[in-house]
């Protein structure tokens, strides 16, 4: 049901009101999960595995239990119940099993009176080890049959010829979410045999699910709470220190603090998967796509965590958002010794739209078209069936709608100055501006909303009018994406009552919100927010004669019939509702049926200056038009467009994670480079609305889609400038100058 505004409310839908934990986080009074402690906390710390892979031989916890001020020394001799965990496999040692299958593999766990003497304790404890070769390379993991999944994808006429035919092998680096704040735990025992858990974390409910099967307690004695998180995008969608606080908590008996540093959180969060992808396009004469192959290889390294779904995602969107009738994509993650590989912003689409944009530019250029009216030509939009699956959009997809905004935007002028903070290089190693070349590029991205394939995705949301106000209750994380503004909104639009707070429950007091991932929580938190408003609503209107609900009560034909007071006479008022998106349904055997949701689009313009000589680039501009459905809050969308954009430009020019050998180089941000407030470029965006069917008020999720098409954009400007192939993100100097 969708509702206008009630012209009495202000911070309602469509207005860019404050963030209510704005000012705290600016002023840093706000309460991160790293900044809760008790009086009488111990601190906990973690001994790694030093090597990618080896066998454990022997292991002596005597030095550190020796020491003063230590309370306990666990290994995975020491864990309660299952002895693995995982989101969708449990295939992990809660502590290593005896083998070490990745570096920086958690060995063993300490609780200590402090931060040092717990690190101090962790550090003395002697581990042998017999050290085994890493299986690093994913092409061999393949070849081995070391796999989390291998999908076929194949629909229309699998002998279907173009007589245009371009062909590539496109890679992407393992990228790292690089959340300001690191992982961090707080467990307090509760005197009963239980404990209170306060974690950096985007799905509580999940978490709990695998906790207590690895502490073998029941539900009730383990209440996983929200805490304040610094940033997420992925990294915290599976366990980290979860379980390791707990154990430490309930063998002391008293409350325990983890916390890790950069160099640690490294290695104790999952990556963006690393890719390799071959591709072939097959058009006609006149440009129309004929035909897609490809081949994805996504490296998930050494636990399964969510590889499967991302596979998934990379699969479907292979060919992007264009209608071709005939595709045929094998598609593997395969199982390495390198880091672990889970969630990042874009969840696999941003592999494929790497390859599938970098396709279309080399067809255009075959053909002798504008790369831009080829994308126009070929673009998806409702009633059409995705590419891959055969799923038809049953809901408005502007495609060229936004390719028409992006254009619009004037292009920035000619760079005229030999300041060296407008060149490549900046202060450092510059160029005169007349050696500087400039590139233009475009990229257009399309990506699922909510999750996929059959999955029972839900979310719970309780209103409940006071007294006081409103109260939205959710276990919905707040990661930094503003959807407490949106939970506040549409509340407020609902029930015309201005005052709302949105209240955080633990795992005991409210079912599942699912996760703060897959751009879902506007639609499915916001529509169970929705759905429990307007029930709410309504109820009290049938039940006191109105026709307007009010701040001050219940109206009928303008006058008050019943008062806030009056309605809450017998106690709060609540309704309670859980919220399910459109069914969706596994693929079949080629990867055919109505696999999704909803989908999104987006496009990009970047704008980029070369200097050829150092191969150094300056990103200058990243322009984009977005499909929003219906705009909730217009400046919260804008800041995750600039946001997602900068991780698209850093996986563009900048970021990668090292791995040697299944070893991290790079563990810190002295040598993993992301794009700094200096390196941001210029954005302007358009916002295009084209309400969805499901969504509330007609809203779409858009936090992952701003990150997709950014990073190819980027890359095709600096092809436009260089005439290099560059079919590897990051773009590097030596990519560039052909060293």
């Amino acid at each position: 049901m969708t509702t206008p505004t009630r012209t009495h409310v202000t911070g309602g839908i469509g207005t860019s009101v404050r963030r209510p934990d704005g000012v705290p986080k600016v002023t840093g009074n706000f309460a991160y999960a790293s900044d809760l402690h008790s009086k009488d906390m111990l601190w906990g710390a973690t001994l790694r595995s030093p090597h990618a892979h080896a066998r454990l031989v022997s292991l002596d916890i005597g030095p550190a239990l020796a020491m003063t001020g230590v309370r306990a020394v666990l290994t995975q001799d020491d864990v309660p119940g299952l002895p693995l965990f995982g989101q969708e496999e449990q295939d992990q040692p809660v502590l290593c099993d005896g083998t070490a299958r990745y570096w920086g593999e958690p060995v063993a766990i300490v609780a200590a009176d402090d931060e040092e003497t717990a690190q101090r304790a962790a550090a003395s404890i002697v581990a042998e080890w017999e050290p085994l070769a890493p299986l690093d390379n994913p092409e061999r993991a393949a070849d081995d049959g070391s796999t989390f999944r291998e999908m076929k994808i194949r629909r229309g006429d699998q002998n279907a010829v173009g007589t245009v035919v371009v062909e590539g092998v496109y890679e992407t680096a393992s990228q790292d979410q690089a959340p300001l704040g690191t992982e961090a735990g707080f467990a307090i025992p509760d005197g009963s045999g239980g404990l209170d858990l306060y974690v950096t974390s985007q799905w509580v409910h999940v978490d709990h699910r695998q906790i207590i099967a690895c502490l073998d307690m029941e539900p009730d004695q383990i209440r996983c709470h929200p805490a304040g998180i610094g940033g997420a995008f992925g990294a915290r969608e599976d366990i980290s220190l979860h379980i390791h606080v707990a154990m430490l908590s309930l063998a002391t008996g008293l409350p325990v603090k983890m916390e890790y540093d950069r160099s640690e959180s490294f290695v104790g969060h999952v990556k963006r998967h690393p890719s390799k992808m071959w591709y072939r396009h097959e058009a006609d004469a006149d440009g129309n796509l004929v035909k897609v192959t490809a081949r994805l290889l996504l490296d998930g390294g050494a636990y399964a965590h969510t590889s499967r779904a991302v596979l998934a995602n990379a699969a479907f969107f292979t060919v992007g958002p264009y209608r071709c009738d005939n595709v045929s994509v094998d598609a593997q993650a395969v199982r390495t010794n390198n880091p672990p590989c889970g969630a990042m912003r874009g969840f696999g689409a941003v592999q494929a739209c790497f390859g599938y944009e970098s396709q279309m530019d080399r067809l255009a250029e075959a053909l002798g078209v504008d790369p831009l009216d080829l994308r126009r030509q070929n673009a998806m939009r409702g009633g059409d069936p995705l590419a891959t699956s055969g799923q038809v959009i049953d809901a408005p997809l502007p495609t060229i709608e936004v390719i028409d905004a992006l254009e619009s935007i004037p292009l920035p002028e000619p760079l005229a100055s030999d300041d060296p903070r407008l060149l490549p290089g900046g202060t450092g190693l510059t160029t005169p501006a007349s050696k500087v070349v400039r590139g233009v590029g475009y990229a257009v991205g399309l990506k699922n909303v909510a999750f996929s394939e059959g999955f029972d995705d839900y979310a719970e949301a309780r209103v409940v009018l006071t007294p006081a106000g409103v109260e939205v209750h959710t276990a919905a994380m707040e990661v930094g994406q503003g959807l407490v503004t949106v939970c506040q909104q549409i509340a407020r639009t609902v029930l015309g009552i201005e005052n709302v707070a949105v209240v955080w429950d633990d795992t005991s007091h409210i079912g599942s919100a699912g996760s703060t991932s897959a751009s879902r929580q506007t639609q499915m938190t916001g529509g169970a927010v929705h759905a429990a408003s307007v029930g709410l609503r309504d109820r009290i209107l049938e039940e006191h004669g109105g026709d307007e609900l009010r701040n001050d009560g219940v109206y009928r034909e303008g006058k008050r019939v019943a008062t806030i007071d009056e309605i809450c006479g017998g106690g709060p008022v609540e309704n309670l509702v859980r919220f399910r998106h459109p069914e969706t349904f596994p693929p079949d055997k080629n990867g055919q049926g109505d696999v999704h949701a909803g989908f999104v689009v987006a496009a990009h313009r970047a704008v980029v200056d070369v200097d050829p000589e150092l191969g150094l680039v300056r990103v200058v501009r990243v322009d984009t038009a977005q499909d929003v459905g219906k705009a909730l809050n217009p400046q919260a969308i804008t800041g995750q467009l600039e946001g997602g954009i900068m991780q698209g430009v850093g996986l563009a020019v900048m970021e990668e994670l090292i791995v040697d050998h299944g070893v991290i180089r790079n563990p810190t941000f002295t040598d993993y480079l992301i794009p700094t407030f200096v390196d941001a470029p210029a954005v302007e965006s358009r916002i295009i609305e084209a309400p969805d069917p499901w969504g509330p008020f007609g809203a779409k999720g858009i936090g992952e889609s701003p990150t997709i098409s950014s990073t190819p954009a980027v890359v095709a400007a600096i092809r436009a400038a260089t005439g290099k192939a560059l079919t590897r993100a990051p773009v590097r100097p030596q990519d560039i100058v052909g060293i």
